[in-house]
């Protein structure tokens, strides 16, 4: 095969995949976490718009993308799958290594596929102004792009640590208009008790979605968006699993791994679960969500009922889940350090349909060294943990000659610091003690 790159011949998916029907055993309804019942859609609708509710409980395979967010996805999308030729030739492998270029979106990231419809549902319902929490940035950036183009303020709750780390992400969301703070910030009370107990917190995921939370319930004509874990955010990256079967069509392949990195699940579930249907017919596909060995939430969490945020706002999810106070390592993947996985992802888990493994650091931004010089593209550090995953499925025997598709979910032209970390000898590994697990497994909440 002489073609490196492959686009669809025809346009893009015109709906979205929702895998929730075809998921065994099905999906368990967030609860209430007052009631410890079911939560009415009538809670949620004051910081979602309808729009997305509907999608998030919806019984239908597919759902019509709006025109709309099909004409901003037109600028990048569809995104090129590309064969990683040198890559395997550097490894020696008869594998055959594809991946999903997201990083050609005008951000950096997949982050957009779901930013640009949140932001179409809220404009539609006139909501005015959207209040979001982010790790690395990716998300932050995003969803500034998109509140621009549909004339919505945005304000993002950025985790401290990655807020320091990354100054560069902030810029891209000030460039867009957003406001940007620190998390835990002085603006909210929650921020503010948090700050209270220890001055020097370096946030987390859950800390910043209370923040945002908070600021959604207490302003007005605001409401809230997340970046990932919801069953309507991976509904929208699904346009990627979607476009890449079309592409792998094209190539005359057929997937036999594909591997993603796993933070809160969006990104891979966008590309693995379209496959889903081909792997309950009998297809023999292999799913692997790849997690950071700092943040183990599907390798040694517990699959529970748990909030999403630190405060306990949020509805209660069944996920795999280290609890909601849990405080992960200031690893520089930061669109990775979040406690909880994605229902979806869980499930698809507990149905034995998603292989989990967890990585180092070290070994992630090693297996990013060696893409960049060999693919030309210098990925995102949370990206580096899909590189790592495909590179051990292509170099458990070198002699296999199967194929490995991964989501290459983000370009680290915004995230060069990590590398200079990482060139000067100043990352290390790290490994939860299981003492800290069990600690913060300890405060999940009592559901009968």
């Amino acid at each position: 095969m002489s073609k490196k790159v492959f686009l669809c011949d025809d346009e893009m998916p015109t709906s979205w995949y929702n895998v929730a029907p075809d998921i065994p055993n099905g999906l368990q309804p967030p609860l209430d976490p007052e009631t410890m019942q079911p939560m009415a859609p009538e809670k949620l609708a004051a910081i979602f718009p309808m729009g997305l509710l509907e999608q998030e409980m919806s019984p239908d395979r597919h759902i019509p993308i709006p025109e709309e967010v099909l004409e901003i996805y037109k600028i990048w999308r569809p995104s090129p799958l590309v064969r990683a030729f040198k890559l395997e030739q550097a490894l020696g492998t008869k594998a055959k290594i594809f991946f999903k270029n997201e990083g050609v979106s005008p951000v950096g990231s997949h982050k957009p596929n779901s930013a640009v419809a949140q932001a179409y549902f809220n404009m539609r319902e006139g909501v005015k102004r959207l209040a979001t929490e982010t790790g690395a940035g990716q998300w932050g950036s995003a969803l500034a792009m998109a509140t621009s183009m549909f004339g919505l303020k945005c304000k993002v709750y950025m985790v401290r640590v990655s807020y320091d780390q990354k100054p560069y992400r902030k810029s891209v969301m000030q460039t867009f208009g957003a406001e940007i703070v620190p998390s835990p910030s002085q603006y909210t009370n929650y921020g503010r008790s948090v700050l209270e107990q220890d001055p020097d917190n370096n946030g987390s995921l859950g800390i910043a979605i209370s923040e945002a939370l908070e600021d959604a319930v207490t302003s007005e004509n605001t409401n809230y968006a997340l970046g990932s874990v919801l069953n309507h955010v991976i509904l929208h990256q699904t346009i990627i699993g979607l476009e890449a079967k079309k592409q792998m069509e094209i190539a005359g392949e057929s997937p036999d791994v594909i591997v993603g990195c796993c933070g809160g699940g969006s990104n891979f579930a966008g590309l693995a679960v379209p496959f889903i249907p081909d792997k309950l017919e009998g297809k023999n596909i292999r799913l692997v969500g790849v997690e950071p060995a700092s943040c183990p939430t599907m390798t040694e969490g517990k699959f529970a009922y748990d909030s999403g945020d630190t405060a306990g706002m949020t509805p209660l999810l069944q996920m795999h889940t280290l609890g909601h106070d849990f405080m992960p390592p200031g690893i520089h993947a930061g669109g990775l350090r979040y406690h909880g996985m994605a229902p979806i992802v869980s499930a698809l888990v507990r149905e034995n349909l998603v292989e989990p493994v967890n990585v180092h650091q070290l070994e992630c931004f090693e297996a990013g060294v060696l893409f960049a010089k060999t693919e030309g593209i210098i990925p995102a550090p949370e990206t580096c943990h899909a590189i790592r995953g495909a590179i051990v499925e292509a170099t458990q025997n070198l002699n296999e000659p199967k194929t490995i598709l991964f989501n290459f979910s983000g370009h680290g032209l915004i995230d060069m610091a990590a590398y200079d970390s990482y060139f000067a000898g100043e990352l290390h590994n790290y490994s939860l003690p299981t003492e800290q697990i069990a600690e913060s497994l300890a405060n999940l909440p009592k559901v009968g």
